[in-house]
């Protein structure tokens, strides 16, 4: 049954590219928002004027467009609790500011502004985490003490507002959540810590603490923490290297979400109707780049052939759409069309080694290929039915299946053991071409002295 009045917000720092964790806290956002046909919110959190520049801000943007997550409010888009932008909500924080002064939850120290924190314990229900229980006020805070050389507990209350007057995450996070009626929060698990100084300020604000659900870290195959350097960290890669974001979106949805059976292809309305808390993991989701690419293979080699044609053609400008179609059920992302189109359409193409070895083992001398290299050479019409005929005639003369000769007409005519459907290309390629291509090949395969 849909959740009340469901109100989920995903709240970047443009200080950076869209890193794939934040994708993917985003994309959960907006899948259990639409799961109970509630409000996703984009809020921008801007305040470090320092680091936050417009380029992030456009790539985080662009970045959740090209993925598919609409926001219902947020930059571009109306609400009744705007702006979405925190450098644009100043005033609003001050009021706050002023009502926990005057209900003396706050005090300054040397001109910044402390929140004190509850002497009792603070608990709550994580919805992925279990329950939870803090106790600020004996747990404290720690800073580095350079003269002791060691870091050192501090006070446990905890600054909300900077000497310069500009206002800190925990509090503007807290403040926009209230203002904005957030009512479920999903984010990292890295988050956990905060939550319960976040709960502290919702109450000393008068206001319920929204559902907290902290999704699991996203690490490396190999366990370690994803670092910025490496490969996928960030969403821009993924459209940079030819993947479809519908693809990209299922593979995110992956890492911590499960649909509890072996499907791992399914639509963006297949992962909304089973997303809930009772399908998040409570493990850390290991990023696996070669599972993700195998997944948008799959996802291409899906597509209608007039739909790849249009998203393939900027990846191999100038080469014929035939040779491109050619290239659909092979490639993974887009960027690798080249190297699938490069044996068909480059005469110099050099043989591979792997493949040349392939071939020796299979023919001891010239003459089976010589004789299909005439064959070919005398076919009246190229097609595949000619193709097939001289192929057919080669083995009848040499007394051998045709079969046999599949993989060293591929290799003189390509140059790789590995590559597009056979006939469809060597149609492509031509006959005069492909002749010319066997015999100087076979020429290397087979010097004569």
């Amino acid at each position: 049954m849909p959740l009340d009045k469901v109100r989920t917000r995903f709240a970047p720092s443009p200080t950076g590219y869209l890193h794939v964790g934040g994708a993917r806290t985003a994309l959960f956002n907006y899948l259990f928002a639409r799961r109970h046909q509630g409000t996703f919110v984009l809020r921008i959190e801007d305040t470090d004027k320092v680091r936050n520049t417009s380029e992030a801000n456009d790539a985080i943007i662009e970045g959740m467009s090209w993925l598919g997550i609409k926001w219902q409010e947020g930059p571009g888009v109306d609400g009744p609790y705007g702006p979405y932008f925190q450098s644009q909500r100043t005033e609003i924080y001050t009021h706050k500011l002023s009502l926990l002064e005057k209900s003396d939850r706050v005090y300054e120290d040397q001109g910044a502004i402390r929140f004190r924190v509850p002497q009792s314990e603070i608990s709550f229900v994580d919805r992925i985490c279990g329950p939870q229980s803090i106790n600020l006020s004996q747990q404290g805070s720690r800073a580095w003490d350079s003269e002791e050389g060691k870091e050192v507990e501090t006070n446990p209350d905890f600054i909300i507002r900077r000497p310069d007057g500009s206002f800190l995450f925990h509090f503007v996070n807290v403040v926009d959540d209230i203002e904005m009626k957030i009512s479920h929060v999903l984010r990292g698990e890295d988050h956990l810590s905060n939550t319960a100084r976040h709960i502290a300020l919702f109450e000393a604000l008068g206001a319920t603490p929204p559902s907290f659900a902290h999704i699991p870290l996203i690490l490396n195959n190999d366990g370690s923490k994803m670092s910025k350097r490496d490969a996928g960290a960030g969403l821009q890669w993924y459209e940079d290297e030819g993947f479809l974001p519908e693809a990209v979106s299922n593979y995110l949805a992956l890492l911590g979400w499960s649909p509890k059976d072996d499907r791992e292809i399914l639509s963006a309305d297949e992962i909304t109707n089973l997303f809930d808390f009772n399908h998040l993991n409570r493990s850390n989701a290991r990023f696996d780049l070669e599972k993700c690419r195998w997944l948008n293979g799959q996802y291409i080699a899906a597509l209608p052939t007039e739909q790849f044609l249009h998203l393939a053609i900027p990846f191999a400008a100038g080469a014929p759409e035939s040779a491109i179609a050619l290239t659909q059920p092979r490639i993974q992302t887009f960027t690798e069309i080249n190297q699938w189109l490069a044996p068909i359409l480059d005469d110099e193409f050099p043989m591979e080694r792997a493949s040349l070895s392939k071939v020796l083992e299979k023919q001891k001398d010239a003459s089976t290929l010589l004789s299909l290299t005439e064959h070919l050479g005398q076919a009246p019409n190229w097609n595949e039915e000619q193709i097939k005929l001289a192929i057919n005639q080669t083995a009848e003369k040499f007394g051998v299946k045709p079969g046999k000769l599949m993989l060293p007409l591929r290799v003189t005519a390509t140059g790789t053991a590995q590559g597009t459907d056979l006939m469809p290309t060597l149609e492509i390629i031509g006959k005069e071409t492909t002749v010319a291509r066997m015999r100087r090949r076979i020429a290397t395969l087979f010097p004569t002295d």
